[in-house]
C-alpha cells in the first residue's frame, strides 16, 4: 500500500489510485498518517476535524468514520488492517506500506550526504526525485485543525529547504546562467527568502551580469526594510561586498 498526502490525499494499492471522498474521513486518515506509529486520542480527532465546536455525537462520529476507514483500507484475502485501536485513540501501522512522506525526508537526506561530500551530481538526482513526488499543495485543502495546519507548514518549508538544497548544487555544478530564470521566479513568489537572493545574485555574478546581482541586492534590501524593518543578513551584504571588490573567489572554481 501506499499513502501520499505531497498532493491531494490518495491511497494506492493493487486496484489502483483511490481518494477518500468524504471531507472528514480524509481529515481523520491524514491525522493518523502523520502521527503513525503513535496513539491519536479521540479528543485530538474531534479537535481537528469540529475545532471548538464539536457536535453532541462527536465520539459517535468518529467511530463511524474509523469503520469506513477501515473497510476503505482492507485489502482483499487479508485480515491486517493499518488502524488500530489504543486506547484513549487509534493508531496507524505503517509496517511495510510506502509513506510519501517518508520517501521525500529519505531523499533529502541523501542529497544533502552527497553535497558535503562532494558529490553535486548525485545530490542533484536525489533532490530532483523528492521534489518529484510532490502533486500539489501538501494535503490539497485540509489545512484547517491545527495539528495538521502545523504539520502543512512544516512540510512547505522542508520542500523549499530542497530547493534552496538543489539550487545551490545546480550552481556548484556550473548551471548559473539556466538558473537566472528561476530564481527570479523563485525570489518572486518568496520575497522574504533571502537565500534565493544569495543565490540570484551569485548567479548573476557568475553570468557576467553584476550590476542586476547588486540592483538584486538593492531590491532585497527595499523589501526587508518596508516589510520587516530589517537589513539583510550578514551572508547578504559580503556577497555584495564581493561582487563590488571583484572577489576572485566568486568565480566558479575550477577543476584541477
Amino acid at each position: 500500500m501506499q499513502y501520499d498526502i505531497l498532493g491531494p490525499v490518495r491511497v494506492t494499492d493493487t486496484r489502483g489510485g483511490r481518494f477518500v471522498s468524504a471531507r472528514k474521513m480524509q481529515v481523520l486518515l491524514v491525522l493518523l498518517l502523520i502521527r503513525a506509529r503513535q496513539v491519536v486520542s479521540i479528543d485530538e480527532a474531534i479537535a481537528e476535524i469540529w475545532g471548538d465546536n464539536p457536535p453532541r455525537r462527536a465520539t459517535a462520529g468518529i467511530h463511524v468514520y474509523i469503520s469506513q476507514l477501515r473497510k476503505f483500507l482492507a485489502q482483499p484475502g487479508s485480515r491486517h488492517n493499518p488502524i488500530l485501536t489504543r486506547p484513549p485513540g487509534y493508531l496507524f501501522h505503517l509496517g511495510d506500506d510506502e509513506f510519501d512522506v517518508d520517501r521525500f525526508q529519505e531523499l533529502l537526506h541523501q542529497g544533502r550526504r552527497h553535497l558535503k561530500e562532494g558529490r553535486p551530481e548525485n545530490a542533484v538526482a536525489a533532490f530532483e526525485t523528492g521534489l518529484s513526488l510532490w502533486r500539489g499543495p501538501a494535503l490539497g485543502d485540509l489545512c484547517d485543525g491545527p495539528i495538521i495546519e502545523g504539520f502543512a507548514t512544516w512540510l512547505e518549508e522542508t520542500r523549499l529547504e530542497c530547493v534552496e538544497s538543489l539550487i545551490e548544487a545546480q550552481l556548484s555544478l556550473g548551471l548559473h546562467r539556466e538558473l537566472v530564470g528561476r530564481l527570479y521566479s523563485l525570489t518572486a513568489q518568496h520575497p522574504l527568502r533571502e537565500t534565493f537572493y544569495r543565490q540570484l545574485m551569485l548567479a548573476l555574478c557568475r553570468s557576467e551580469r553584476q550590476a542586476d546581482a547588486l540592483r538584486t541586492y538593492q531590491q532585497a534590501r527595499t523589501r526587508l526594510n518596508e516589510e520587516l524593518g530589517l537589513e539583510p543578513c550578514r551572508a547578504l551584504r559580503d556577497l555584495q561586498q564581493a561582487i563590488l571588490i571583484a572577489d576572485e573567489r566568486l568565480e566558479l572554481p575550477t577543476a584541477v
